[in-house]
């Protein structure tokens, strides 16, 4: 049996409506004792570069463009239904494409979402869980036009501290790994830290960095431009960002290339402070942690890694989209499309979304 597919476009069904349509959907497959390990394919909106993101409650919420306009889909019922489509806030010529976008991460209490326009300005959102209202609230980078390049990556601890990393010009137009935090949700930033500057000039241009937090331990992992090699490599800080160690390359291999591969991997790490990353090297997807050799998990680009206690991997291959758990050997077919992210849910399932044809497109897989 295939996938089935039900398109439910929020532009056209109010909400109330999707949710009837959506739990007939479910029913009918308890009825026909159909499994949902071969789920169903629904349209959130349109839009472009979806991420996601889950609080304490399992309150899912997926943040997408759509051209300079940024939109917040909420799911209280495990990634089941999105009937509440929010719009977050509006930037003029806003990065929009190929992992430029808005981007989100989400503490006990707030959600903040990071974007860039064209000039370099990263503009800051904030949500707070208990009022349901988004504020635009602040400028993160302390020197106008800084980050042009509109790469960037967000990430929140328990109490509510936000991290940010992003590609930097400063001082000499050439493109460096940025840091900054904010101990006040959002409203106002550190002065903005240099993490590293490659002796090659520059790291790079076109890959996206990616930080997460665990305690005082905070971690970027970027692509470094270094002997003519377009490696990953990572940061770390033992004291909240305060200095950051020299940084350490990730696999034994390297990729001596005059390019950028436009793309950054994925980066987690759990309450014990262990490491896991995915990167992708001359079209191979490869997992690895700092010290270890690397492992080739399938072919492809564009991947990401969730969950730091039962990780998920994500992929593409061309346009077909591969999902994969860390412990097993299986990897599943998602679909086709582009750009794909995925989270656990509170209900123990694989919830993804991505997008298709201009579409927000999401899809739970159910054991």
């Amino acid at each position: 049996m295939g996938v089935v597919y039900f398109s439910i476009n929020s532009n056209v069904i109010n909400k109330h409506m999707k949710i009837i349509l959506t739990t007939i959907i479910l029913l009918l497959f308890a009825v026909l004792n159909i499994s949902l390990a071969i789920p169903v394919n629904f349209i959130i909106d349109n839009g472009q570069q979806p991420q996601i993101t889950i609080d304490n409650l399992g309150t899912i919420r997926v943040i997408y463009g759509n051209e300079d306009k940024i939109y917040c889909a909420t799911s209280v019922d495990n990634g089941v239904t999105f009937p509440d489509i929010q719009k977050v806030g509006e930037i003029k010529d806003m990065h929009l494409g190929m992992s430029r976008g808005p981007q989100v991460a989400t503490s006990k209490n707030y959600t903040l979402v990071a974007a860039i326009d064209k000039k370099g300005s990263v503009h800051i959102f904030q949500l707070q869980h208990q009022s349901g209202k988004w504020t635009k609230v602040s400028l993160a980078n302390d020197i106008a036009g800084s980050a042009p390049e509109g790469l960037m990556s967000i990430s929140a601890d328990r109490i509510d501290n936000f991290y940010a990393v992003w590609l930097d010009i400063r001082n000499d137009k050439k493109n460096k790994i940025c840091f900054a935090k904010t101990a006040d949700k959002g409203l106002s930033w550190t002065k903005n830290k240099i993490a590293y500057t490659s002796p090659d000039k520059t790291v790079c241009e076109c890959c996206k960095p990616t930080i997460v937090v665990s305690g005082s331990k905070v971690l970027i992992m970027f692509r470094n431009w270094l002997l003519g090699s377009r490696d990953l490599y990572l940061l770390q800080s033992d004291n909240k960002g305060l200095s950051f160690k020299e940084p350490v390359k990730l696999g034994n291999g390297t990729w001596k290339l005059n390019a950028c591969p436009m793309d950054g991997g994925g980066l987690i790490m759990n309450e014990k402070q262990q490491i896991k990353t995915v990167w992708q090297r001359q079209g191979s997807i490869y997992f690895a942690t700092p010290g270890v050799a690397e492992n080739e998990i399938g072919k492809g680009r564009g991947c990401s890694i969730t969950d730091a206690k039962n990780p998920i991997i994500t992929w593409q291959e061309g346009s077909k989209l591969k999902v994969k758990e860390l412990n097993k050997t299986e990897v599943l077919n998602v679909g086709e499309g582009g750009f794909i992210k995925a989270i656990r849910t509170k209900d123990a399932n694989i919830f993804c979304t991505w997008e298709q044809e201009g579409k927000i497109v999401f899809k739970k897989f159910i054991k």
